[in-house]
């Protein structure tokens, strides 16, 4: 990846966090990280990996809220980053901090059951 696409690429994830925490006023949309983003080499599309602190009820709606916003989000980056070109953004709900939550459980229960026996 070169070095303009990692420019870029810091650029939305600051961008789209602050406009995710200051701008969008959607009640739908709670604690929301953005854990990485995968930009093409043409800088043209962008996958955006977010994950959501809360219960699968606030996951589900703030996904909602992010997929409502979709094109509000791309308008503010572009007014903001003065790109040619702004990206197509798809937003994907990154579950790997949940996944590694529930591992570091299991390995818990699992030494604890050890210290049992």
């Amino acid at each position: 990846m070169g070095i303009r696409s990692e420019k870029v690429q810091g650029q939305l994830k600051r961008e789209i966090s602050k406009i995710l925490q200051e701008d969008l006023k959607d009640p739908r949309i709670g604690f929301v990280t953005i854990t990485r983003i995968d930009l093409t080499g043409d800088l043209r599309h962008a996958k955006i990996y977010f994950s959501v602190l809360g219960d699968q009820a606030n996951q589900e709606s703030s996904v909602e809220g992010i997929q409502s916003a979709q094109g509000f989000i791309r308008k503010l980056v572009g007014d903001r980053l003065k790109l040619r070109y702004v990206p197509e953004l798809s937003f994907i709900q990154d579950k790997s901090i949940e996944y590694s939550i529930d591992l570091e459980k299991t390995f818990d229960r699992l030494k604890n059951e050890r210290k049992n026996d």
